[in-house]
């Protein structure tokens, strides 16, 4: 399994744009992809979760993947999260 944690940068947190390329972009790995915050944990792969755990500025979430895939799939999701300018 990998992990990687990030801070939340953007002003707007992670809203229904960037949380919808992080989702294409999740979609893309065979790995389990799970976005972890305050607790909860959703599929990285479902536009719905990630909506409803509301991850606001200033916000420290994990995202996990396990599978055959998964260090591409972190980092493809740290490339979109930087580029998005969710993160630094």
């Amino acid at each position: 399994m990998e992990k990687k944690s990030f801070n939340v940068v953007a002003d707007t947190g992670i809203h229904a744009r960037p949380a919808t390329l992080l989702v294409q972009t999740a979609s893309k790995f065979a790995s389990d992809i799970n976005l972890e915050y305050k607790g909860k944990s959703v599929n990285l792969k479902s536009i719905m979760g990630v909506m409803s755990l509301g991850v606001g500025q200033g916000a420290d979430v994990t995202i996990s993947a396990e599978g055959a895939d998964e260090k591409e799939a972190i980092a493809a999701i740290t490339e979109t999260m930087v580029k998005e300018g969710l993160s630094n």
